[in-house]
């Protein structure tokens, strides 16, 4: 069977447009999977977040590790996953994507930011030169032990110097060796239009929900990572806990899952069944 990375290269390769919605765990990853995505995309911001951090470069490499190796091994489609700044100079980037790879990735991103990081929608970023972001990018594509495993170049450098900044980090990314490029602070639909026609020349990743995937994918973006998940998720939980504080239960009718629908999801019929196997 052909490895993830090579299915998602793939896919990359293709006429779609492949959507990863945002998860931070194995149980959503197999949500994802159940409900036919081909592809998820492990978040740095939630994966602080189910540790309880905010997403300001409290997590170490082994941490996000850990979490890549859990979430790859619940599933079988190929997963995306949130690598910072590749924690370090370029001997670093090297190690952290031995490391990712390793775990189960199919790809990673590394962003040029400053360390410690800070999620990329928040204000107060910094970024490092981009002569110095260049050989982090080599690096990680020479340490990949498969061709197929795929390096997303990231720069957050529209928020601090502008569109002529990104452009030209962009393209010295791109012919660094990264097989996407990963804009991130997109705030707008005219961000948006300016992402393409400044770069749509370029294997372009998106981050966000500003459109429905159907009018994303008219714009030629090879990848897309929608966080909306993320914030449905929280959203729905905290309503539920904060119907359970109030009114002392949570309705059935509001959409419980049952029981079956879950342990179905995780497994247990084929657990079971290999229990038979092994019994007397």
């Amino acid at each position: 069977m052909p490895s993830t990375a090579s299915r998602l290269r793939a896919m990359l390769n293709g006429p779609e447009m492949v959507v990863a919605p945002f998860i931070f765990d194995a149980f959503q990853a197999k949500i994802a999977q159940d409900v036919g995505f081909e592809a998820v995309y492990m978040t740095g911001f939630g994966t602080a977040a189910s540790r309880g951090f905010p997403d300001v470069g409290l997590l170490t490499m082994a941490e996000m590790v850990e979490n890549v190796r859990a979430i790859a091994n619940a599933i079988d489609i190929p997963l995306v996953c949130d690598a910072d700044t590749g924690y370090g100079n370029p001997v670093n980037v090297y190690r952290t994507v031995r490391e990712y790879e390793a775990a189960g990735a199919a790809a990673l991103h590394m962003e040029d930011q400053v360390w410690p990081k800070r999620c990329g929608f928040l204000s107060g970023k910094q970024v490092i030169p981009m002569a110095d972001m260049v050989p982090k990018v080599k690096a990680a594509c020479d340490a990949r032990r498969s061709p197929d495993f795929v390096i997303i170049a990231r720069t957050d450098a529209l928020a601090v110097n502008g569109w002529d900044d990104v452009i030209q980090r962009a393209r010295a990314y791109r012919e660094a060796g990264a097989d996407l490029i990963f804009v991130d602070g997109i705030k707008t639909h005219d961000d948006i239009k300016r992402y393409v026609q400044e770069l749509g020349d370029l294997p372009l990743l998106y981050n966000g929900q500003l459109l429905p995937v159907q009018e994303l994918a008219t714009y030629g973006f090879k990848l897309t990572i929608y966080s909306a998940t993320l914030m449905a998720a929280y959203i729905r939980m905290r309503d539920a806990m904060q119907e359970l504080k109030t009114t002392g239960s949570i309705a059935q009718d509001a959409g419980w899952a049952s029981f079956e629908e879950l342990t179905t999801l995780l497994g247990v019929p084929e657990a079971m069944e290999l229990g038979k196997k092994y019994e007397g």
